[in-house]
């Protein structure tokens, strides 16, 4: 006979942050409890939390973003759901589980959301049960709790297959870019190179990347032309 257990629903955060050193990823550090079973070292993991019994996916998704690490007006995609009965199950994860939730030993069905943000537009700061909070290049991140490494991966895989069909890097750059700032961008998420001209000449039909009367300041090159985009001209 199988034993009844509750089932618990969470929502995380893979939020990617860009500029011109590159893809990072938000990670929080899980604040240290007065819990002799969680050791010394708590772990990294991506934002997330149970959802209220009386919201939604995305409301939720919103919610947990911004009560631990303080951002906001974030754009976020759900992209998939994890629903190993042993995801929380490790006894590494357990241990600090009991020291912040009220049944910790419950099984949780989590669904995930990636974020995009340019860097130089979001300060995030710690809240909650984060104990820190820091953006990390995607190349230096090491083990983190749960199956958050699982997510992670699937989150960069969304990124990767929907980045040209639903026009999302313009939610990783500045509001006004380079022609150079957007073809890094591709190249860093889909880790190849671009014939510099052949992408440029590519770009510059899309009537959704809108050119500016405006150069870049303040930079030690000669400065390069400023685009915008346009999601009303998506369409076109």
């Amino acid at each position: 006979m199988l034993k009844n257990e509750t089932l618990h629903l969470s929502v995380d955060c893979v939020v990617f942050g860009y500029d011109d050193s590159g893809l990072k990823v938000l990670l929080i550090n899980q604040k240290e409890a007065n819990n002799e079973e969680v050791g010394q070292n708590p772990m990294s993991q991506l934002p997330g939390d149970l959802i209220l019994i009386d919201e939604g996916l995305e409301a939720a998704a919103e919610r947990v973003l911004f009560e631990l690490t303080q951002l906001k007006g974030v754009y976020l995609k759900q992209f998939h759901a994890y629903g190993d009965p042993n995801r929380v199950k490790q006894l590494k994860d357990r241990a600090w589980l009991r020291s912040v939730r009220t049944q910790p030993e419950q099984r949780v069905i989590t669904v995930g959301y990636f974020g995009l943000v340019s860097l130089q537009d979001h300060d995030p700061q710690p809240a909650s049960f984060a104990g820190g909070v820091e953006w990390i290049d995607l190349q230096n991140v090491g083990p983190l709790a749960f199956d958050h490494n699982e997510i992670l991966d699937g989150a960069m895989d969304a990124l990767q297959n929907q980045l040209e069909s639903h026009h999302i890097s313009f939610e990783l750059l500045p509001k006004k870019f380079t022609l150079s700032q957007l073809q890094s961008l591709y190249e860093v998420v889909l880790e190849k190179k671009f014939d510099k001209r052949n992408f440029r000449k590519n770009v510059k039909r899309m009537s959704h990347v809108v050119p500016l009367d405006e150069k870049q300041q303040g930079v030690m090159h000669k400065p390069a032309q400023l685009f915008s985009f346009n999601p009303d001209h998506l369409d076109d």
